[in-house]
């Protein structure tokens, strides 16, 4: 008989407690799980837990917290600062994914003796006969989708992760079915910002948490001519426009950095477009290798639309060449490639 135990992880929100609700509807032998990243973020304080925990007691599973703070530390806030130290753009919760909620969290689950584990993400995992393998998808979430996040799990786990919403097309829809079972985290908002920096502030966290410290330079053209001083390189993102305190006869924007000469490189708005990037720290999911040119559509961002391309791996880089130029391509961001609603993998922009 198929062993049908999954550990789920729980955010106290409506995603994560209607997905254990749908997993116990569905038959499963559910055991809900938190675990304690950062202190005082948005997914780990005593409100979370509370939720959390009433939520599995109403559905009568097991509810278990696991203290996991120093690898949180070690695997993502150490990697959010390492990035805007080198200048480049991280995306926390890739990381987190990767390393905690579908790393740390399988460990745990193994440990319980669960075959799965699951999460309130929108996202879908199944077997396809075309690639005679488990593939991570796109769920029908559109805009809410999720895989963009998650191309960095580790690709064996997929067969043994389950994603309950993935058929659902509409966040009111779940928050429907927590209210039709009496779940009182119904109508709780969702979480928008960076779990450990809550108020938004990433500049003052940086400051605070590391050796990061404002030190002034001067913001240059491409051509080198000095066109103002900056506050430092962290708090400037490619394609910025806005408080750069610079008066130019045309529009600057964001272009990159020289962080030996601590300069703030800008340009204008044509500059910002590229045709090819390269990407590392690659994660292939569908194939194991990309020996020939393989048509894709790109997203470079969470929030930014899908772009065709063409990708080929190079040693343990992949180039991409886009159809057409793309507008503020930043380093640290990832690139994640689909073939129709597959994910194909991706890698860090550098």
């Amino acid at each position: 008989m198929e062993n049908k135990k999954v550990l789920i992880g729980m955010s106290g929100g409506v995603d994560s407690s209607v997905s254990a609700l749908l997993l116990k509807q569905q038959g499963y032998e559910v055991i809900g799980t938190t675990l304690e990243l950062f202190p005082g973020s948005s997914c780990c304080n005593t409100n979370t837990y509370i939720d959390a925990k009433n939520v599995c007691n109403l559905l009568e599973i097991p509810h278990f917290i696991y203290n996991c703070k120093e690898e949180f530390k070690k695997n993502v806030i150490e990697d959010f600062i390492n990035c805007y130290a080198n200048c480049k753009t991280p995306n926390p919760c890739i990381e987190c994914n990767k390393y905690m909620k579908f790393g740390y969290m399988y460990e745990k689950a193994k440990e319980l003796g669960c075959t799965y584990i699951a999460t309130g993400h929108y996202a879908k995992t199944e077997y396809d006969n075309k690639y005679k393998r488990w593939v991570l998808k796109k769920s029908r979430a559109g805009k809410k989708d999720q895989s963009y996040v998650l191309w960095n799990i580790p690709k064996q786990l997929i067969e043994h992760v389950i994603f309950p919403l993935a058929d659902f097309e509409e966040k009111e829809q779940i928050r429907e079915i927590a209210r039709k079972n009496n779940l009182k985290v119904a109508n709780k908002p969702d979480s928008e910002d960076i779990c450990f920096v809550p108020d938004g502030n990433y500049k003052r966290f940086l400051e605070n948490n590391s050796e990061i410290k404002p030190k002034e330079g001067n913001i240059v053209n491409s051509k080198g001519e000095v066109l103002g001083k900056h506050t430092g390189l962290y708090n400037y993102t490619i394609g910025q426009r806005k408080g750069l305190r610079i008066s130019y006869n045309v529009p600057l924007f964001v272009l990159g950095f020289n962080s030996i000469k601590n300069e703030v490189i800008v340009g204008e708005e044509q500059e910002l477009y590229k045709k090819e990037i390269t990407v590392t720290d690659i994660n292939l999911l569908l194939v194991d290798q990309i020996d020939e040119w393989m048509n894709v559509e790109v997203k470079t961002r969470y929030s930014s639309k899908m772009s065709k391309a063409k990708i080929i791996q190079q040693g343990d880089k992949i180039k991409v060449i886009f159809d057409e130029p793309q507008r503020a391509i930043t380093p640290g961001q990832s690139a994640v490639f689909y073939l129709d609603d597959i994910v194909v993998g991706g890698g860090k922009i550098i």
